[in-house]
């Protein structure tokens, strides 16, 4: 067996694979071959600095969740303008990785992959076993409608770094996705409530709200690591951007750091004190966004793209509305404005595609001002181009992101452990925030169980580390 075809078997993990595959896939040499797999590559010039075979298949796979389909069967429309002789295959489904791992394996993987929501394929170990593209010639090439600039010129700052590792680019994270907690602002005028900017304020609040008979919280509690989002964030503003960074970076006793207590703490009042909406810790995203949007809850822990995932059931005049954690207090390093902002929803060509250049030509034309503008349209979120959302009607849970984005300014902060090490976030961690959510550890031993998970992933010599400055 080729040195290449274990390295596409232990990407994707052999126990993994071998409940996905086909019976035998993985015994003897059964895996796909790499012979024949020539990829597809035309003539580079002015209107094709990509090199694109004009009449290469484009084998383009999206994830169906927050943001639908529509929005990529847009973009590939406006690839076929451009590449009529192209024969574009769409393809939308929910779990990314059981659909795809098998065609790794078999060598034969998709020109363009979505690869997001909880089954998606782990990025880290991918960029690990050079099973993806360096994206560098897709940011040095023009914008497909920015005359005089390139691609990399026409993105926010930040936006390439969060795609890169040891310098390389391997990751476009489109969506600029803004985290926090969100509310109804037509609620909290009905009921005179006014959201608490302290903590104490924070639960002052909840006390009102649950005297009222509503629940304070509820959370995804099948995903749980989705509260792991605001703990994070408090302990960042409590204690600086650093917290972050030695998350990010595998640093000893990182999880036990004074922010991380100081925030468990915190978090763990809406726990002993029963904030949370009974049944909870059963529910799925959808299924506690639901109650919150019946009204069933106040607050509730999201990204920005809730308010696209639950167009069909938010009530009329709703407003949906995102806030920033509250500060712990005065001592706080970062004010209570300071917000979670990252660019997110990764799209990712393999190494191994029949039509790489296609892939990332896709990538050019999404990241055009028209294709930005027809996203951020169609799925109420913002893009990481620079620009895109200018003139454009905002919903009122887009309007409230682009607001905090402002309000927040240079003290924004994000974090990218599950990006690096996506078993930290996915199974260990929210493990963790699954038992401390749910009442069964106490803050001590929640943050112990992160701390864990992390060691054990530095231990770990088949993860390759990363390390973010």
């Amino acid at each position: 067996m080729s040195a290449e075809k274990i390295r596409r078997r232990t990407v994707l993990g052999t126990a993994a694979a071998a409940s996905l595959a086909p019976a035998g896939l993985l015994t003897g040499c059964a895996l796909g071959s790499d012979e024949g797999n020539n990829q597809a590559e035309g003539e580079k010039n002015t209107k094709n600095p990509l090199g694109v075979k004009e009449d290469a298949p484009l084998d383009v796979v999206i994830f169906n969740g927050g943001f639908g389909e529509d929005y990529a069967k847009a973009h590939q429309v406006m690839y076929k303008e451009s590449f009529p002789k192209a024969e574009v295959k769409h393809t939308a489904v929910v779990e990314i990785g059981k659909t795809l791992q098998p065609r790794f394996i078999e060598g034969n993987p998709p020109d363009f992959i979505n690869n997001s929501g909880s089954n998606a394929m782990d990025a880290g170990k991918l960029v690990a076993e050079e099973q993806l593209t360096d994206l560098k010639e897709l940011l040095d090439v023009p914008s497909l409608d920015q005359p005089g600039k390139t691609v990399r010129q026409t993105l926010l700052p930040g936006a390439v770094e969060t795609g890169m590792f040891d310098g390389k680019m391997f990751i476009l994270n489109y969506a600029y996705t803004v985290y926090g907690i969100w509310y109804s602002k037509k609620l909290f005028a009905d009921k005179g409530w006014e959201y608490g900017k302290t903590w104490d304020d924070h639960i002052a609040l909840c006390k009102k709200i649950k005297a009222s008979g509503m629940a304070p919280w509820t959370y995804a509690g099948v995903h749980p690591r989705y509260m792991s989002w605001p703990v994070i964030s408090t302990a960042v503003k409590f204690a600086g951007k650093q917290v972050a960074l030695d998350i990010d970076n595998l640093v000893p006793n990182a999880w036990q750091s004074e922010g991380m207590k100081m925030a468990a703490d915190a978090w763990y009042q809406i726990v002993k004190d029963k904030y949370i909406l009974d049944g909870s810790p059963g529910l799925d995203h959808k299924q506690s966004q639901t109650e919150w949007c019946k009204g069933n809850a106040a607050f509730i822990s999201c990204g920005s793209w809730l308010e696209n995932e639950q167009a069909a059931v938010t009530p009329q005049g709703f407003n949906m509305t995102v806030a920033p954690t509250p500060s712990l207090g005065a001592g706080d390093k970062l004010p209570f404005a300071a917000i979670r902002g990252t660019a997110g929803e990764p799209y990712i060509v393999p190494a191994k595609a029949k039509n790489p250049r296609g892939g990332m030509e896709l990538m050019r034309h999404m990241l055009s001002m028209k294709g930005a503008k027809d996203f951020t349209g169609k799925v109420k979120s913002l893009t990481i181009v620079a620009g895109a959302a200018d003139g454009l009607s905002f919903t009122p849970g887009l309007a409230s992101c682009v607001e905090a984005i402002k309000a927040s300014g240079d003290n924004g902060f994000n974090w990218i452990y599950q990006i690096y090490y996506r078993k930290l976030e996915r199974n260990l961690v929210d493990a963790a925030c699954g038992e401390f959510f749910s009442g069964r550890s106490t803050p001590a031993e929640f943050l112990a169980a992160c701390q864990k998970g992390a060691d054990e992933i530095a231990k770990d010599a088949s993860f390759k580390k990363y390390k973010r400055s």
